[in-house]
């Protein structure tokens, strides 16, 4: 008897992803969640970032102490309500929120557009929640697919999130000039509240169909513990504190080029209008070239050299562009090096940083996770925009500067480098464990 013949659509999910059939479903809807999640989120980034400007460097510096303060608030926060409630309701609850909070910062600035006030609250809480609402949704997955099925999967499924990072942007950068600020908010909060219903959709597929061993009461109850577990977790850890630290690096030079860019784009373009316009382009070709990789390259990088050259690649180029960039000083250079260094943590480091998760246990991938992903990665934030600013006080800037930071670099890809070392010992010691 024959077999049945697959259809053009197997073929395809095959071919991109190795997606078994009791899968397929999962990662659909894993991939439409993604993508409203980044859609609502992508679309009001480049406001953000024209914020940003409208209040200058400085305060903007300034704003990132209230961010972290507020990320490491929300962690135990969190942990109480992963801990105490089922995340059948804590995950969709999260998205809702976004959903009133966009639609009220929608409401504030149609009243008064330039408020100072208004503009400082959401750049803080945009700051800290686009964080939580990617990390809760990367935290239910690791909960779902074991570590072999995150290899095949995860890349693939991060493409939803690339193509909202594309078409958000993309939105804005039409529609800002018709709408204004505050209908971009609306906009984004209609997307939360979609993601809303496809987080329930997709832990309904959880339960009814076992991916992962246990997956099927992973949302029934909460997962109990002290809700501070996640600072004991990462201190007792190397592993988890590791993982800390490689964040770090990716804060450190992600502030140094995300102040560098404010500046320069205040120096080049004075409406603000072309401001936004400027960072949505950016945002769309970083996205296009993720997407890309992500479908085609990043799956196949991971399983024929492993994680470790997702951890170290983007770290290696980011020394020679800070280094390009230290010599030149130009808009173009660091829009290249943005550019790269966006495009590199999509399609290479945030695959690989999740893929690192997927070896620990389910507090751990809630609470450790939460504290990793928000409250260090914006405590680090803060820190490293007061370093900057510091540095440049004592007149450490252009050449030493830009240089300093390519050091910085260099010590953050070793960091990965030693993470997939450890990675590799423990999905070894793992797979020998099983009966």
């Amino acid at each position: 008897m024959e077999a049945p013949r697959k259809s053009l659509f197997d073929k395809v999910v095959e071919f991109l992803a190795r997606v078994e059939p009791r899968e397929q479903r999962l990662v659909i809807v894993a991939i439409l969640l993604l993508f409203c999640v980044f859609t609502g989120y992508g679309s009001v980034r480049p406001v953000r970032e024209t914020f940003g400007t409208q209040l200058g460097a400085e305060a903007t510096q300034k704003l990132w102490y209230f961010t972290a303060l507020f990320g490491i608030l929300a962690v135990p926060f969190y942990g109480w309500l992963v801990a105490k409630f089922r995340r059948s309701i804590v995950l969709p609850a999260i998205y809702g929120f976004m959903t009133l909070c966009l639609a009220s910062f929608g409401w504030a600035l149609g009243q008064s557009p330039d408020d100072a006030v208004v503009l400082r609250v959401f750049y803080v809480f945009i700051s800290v929640m686009n964080l939580m609402t990617v990390s809760i949704f990367w935290s239910f997955l690791l909960e779902v697919f074991d570590s072999t099925q995150a290899k095949r999967l995860f890349a693939v499924i991060a493409v939803g999130g690339t193509l909202g990072a594309i078409v958000g942007p993309t939105f804005t950068r039409w529609a800002v000039a018709h709408v204004g600020h505050s209908g971009v908010m609306f906009v984004g909060a209609g997307f939360f509240t979609l993601a809303v219903i496809l987080q329930r959709i997709l832990m309904s597929g959880a339960r009814s169909r076992i991916v992962a061993a246990e997956a099927a009461q992973t949302t029934e109850r909460g997962i109990g513990g002290n809700p501070f577990a996640g600072f004991m977790q990462v201190v007792r850890s190397p592993y988890l504190f590791g993982i800390m630290l490689f964040v770090v690096g990716i804060s450190c030079i992600t502030t140094f080029l995300y102040f560098e860019q404010l500046e320069q784009v205040e120096k080049q373009f004075k409406d603000l209008t072309r401001r936004t316009e400027v960072f949505a382009n950016i945002d769309t070709i970083v996205q296009v070239l993720a997407g890309l990789t992500q479908l085609f390259l990043t799956g196949r990088i991971v399983s024929r050299f492993g994680v470790t050259t997702l951890l170290v690649t983007v770290p290696l180029v980011m020394i020679g562009g800070l280094t390009w960039y230290a010599f030149t000083g130009t808009f173009i250079v660091l829009a290249i090096a943005m550019v790269i260094r966006r495009w590199g943590e999509y399609a290479f480091v945030r695959p690989g940083r999740e893929l690192l998760f997927s070896l620990v246990d389910k507090e751990s991938k809630y609470k450790a996770k939460n504290l990793i992903d928000v409250a260090a990665y914006r405590t680090a934030d803060a820190t490293f925009a007061q370093a900057k600013r510091g540095l440049e006080a004592v007149g450490v800037t252009g050449i030493k500067e830009a240089l300093l930071v390519a050091v910085l670099a260099a010590l953050w890809g070793i960091n990965g480098w030693w993470l997939g070392r450890q990675y590799r010992q423990k999905a070894a010691t793992s797979i020998a464990a099983r009966p």
